[in-house]
């Protein structure tokens, strides 16, 4: 089965100076394109986005994770957001749009303690209410290492979701013992079937 596509996992920043920057090559502005698709999508003639919002005050640092249906002519649901989760590291963050609904994925550490792991939550979010439908947490076994990144694909037209990223230990039934994983949702927007892990 084609699984999904190559995977974007580094980052794209571009940094100007007040005076003289270089010019940003096309390169980095595709780069940068890409990025931010993973983190944008559309359905419905509603756009949604996935992003990572500091808690103010908070000690020590920690982040909301919030995913915002933008207003437009086209939505019919008008804007809103809602708060996923919160992180108390930077979160690795994921959003999928299309025709079934909208997924979204993000790494997080659930607790500021120094022995908390970072797993990945994959949620489907109604794009009409923004409540969450389905919840699922990917999680190294015991919680003895971190999951450290979840970026998002699809196959089957869309209904099957696709997880992929790294991790530093092993996940449960995972076929392999290695640092790459993919986990694959079949009919993750209509049904609650645990993900199949394969390790690479």
């Amino acid at each position: 089965m084609q699984v999904f596509k190559s995977a974007v996992w580094c980052c794209a920043a571009v940094s100007l100076a007040a005076c003289g920057a270089p010019d940003v090559s096309p390169e980095q502005e595709a780069l940068a394109g890409q990025e931010a698709a993973l983190l944008t999508g559309t359905t419905g003639g509603c756009t949604y986005t996935l992003s990572s919002v500091p808690v103010s005050g908070s000690m020590p640092p920690s982040w909301d994770i919030v995913v915002t249906r933008a207003a437009s002519g086209t939505c019919a649901h008008g804007a809103g957001s809602v708060t996923l989760g919160r992180s108390y590291n930077t979160p690795y963050l994921a959003l999928l749009a299309n025709s079934h609904g909208v997924a979204t994925a993000f790494s997080y550490k659930p607790t500021p303690s120094g022995s908390s792991m970072n797993r990945c939550q994959v949620n489907h979010v109604d794009p009409a209410t923004l409540g969450m439908v389905r919840t699922h947490d990917i999680v190294v076994m015991y919680g003895t290492n971190h999951v450290n990144t979840c970026a998002l694909d699809q196959t089957d037209g869309g209904s099957t979701l696709v997880v992929y990223g790294t991790k530093g230990g092993p996940l449960p039934g995972e076929v392999g013992n290695h640092p790459n994983y993919v986990a694959t949702y079949y009919n993750f927007f209509t049904s609650t079937t645990a993900p199949v892990y394969y390790t690479y």
